[in-house]
């Protein structure tokens, strides 16, 4: 099976089923956000790592990061509330979700409580007031409702899935010098073996891959930071700006500072220092 590796461009993300237009469906793919579903009516099968879940009218799925995950449909007709959070939204609880997995990713039936902050979440706008504020405060009490009622089991690095494994590294140490050599050495794997996951399963090539994630993190900096450019490529993990540039091009088909320009423009913002 071929798994996707997807780089998400925002911390947040929200979708619904549109009155019965998008239905709840994806092949195979991993990414560092959550992805959170409330099944509002009807079912779908989710797997999750390979397990099967069927996710019922009530239940809350909590997929956690770099997980891989896909979902077929069970009825013709049903309804739901699509999340996709960045978990560093939430720095005190972003561990959590890091470094331990869930023993069941399903939340069967959820309480008023919990629902009435998965209605605040999905009717919030970024038109309003303290939008960003609302944003975190709502996701953390969702973040903080979930890891209530999951049972949480630590040590990830156990896991015997290669592609999670190898993914899971990526996710933590991007910004350190990664080489196949390196990631050979700390998790006991052939380098020829990781450059095949990559290849094979993810269909990316081993930089690209680490650089992808160097420019998601750059892009979070870049609209969020007054941090120069050269400074957010060195964080990132880039040895040198032109080394980051020529990546950050390859990926979004523009430059840090144009990038920056165009975001900045189109929120109405002062420009910040390049």
């Amino acid at each position: 099976m071929r798994v996707e590796y997807e780089i998400k461009s925002s911390d947040y993300f929200y979708r619904d089923d549109c009155g019965g237009e998008i239905q709840l469906w994806c092949g195979a793919h991993l990414h560092y956000h959550l992805e959170l579903v409330y099944m509002i009516d009807g079912e779908v099968d989710a797997y999750v790592d390979s397990e099967l879940y069927r996710i019922k009218k009530g239940d809350f799925l909590v997929i956690f990061p770099n997980k891989v995950h896909r979902f077929e449909r069970v009825t013709e007709h049903h309804s739901y509330k699509l999340f996709i959070i960045n978990p560093d939204i939430c720095a005190e609880l972003s561990k959590k979700f890091l470094d331990f997995t869930p023993e069941n990713p399903v939340i069967c039936g959820v309480d008023d409580r919990f629902l009435r902050i998965i209605e605040a979440l999905s009717s919030l706008s970024p038109d309003e007031e303290y939008y960003k504020l609302n944003l975190q405060g709502l996701t953390t009490s969702l973040f903080c409702e979930c890891i209530k009622r999951l049972n949480l089991i630590g040590g990830r690095a156990d896991d015997s899935h290669a592609v999670r494994v190898v993914v899971d590294f990526c996710s933590k140490n991007f910004k350190r010098e990664l080489s196949l050599a390196l990631l050979e050495n700390e998790l006991h794997l052939s380098k020829y073996y990781i450059s095949h996951i990559f290849s094979d399963k993810l269909g990316v090539s081993f930089n690209d891959y680490v650089n992808s994630l160097r420019i998601s993190y750059a892009c979070r900096k870049l609209i969020s930071t007054d941090m120069s450019v050269t400074k957010i490529g060195e964080i990132a993990g880039f040895s040198t700006l032109r080394t980051f540039n020529r990546a950050f091009f390859k990926q979004m088909n523009t430059s840090p500072s144009e990038y920056r320009k165009n975001y900045l423009q189109s929120n109405s913002i002062a420009s910040l220092p390049v």
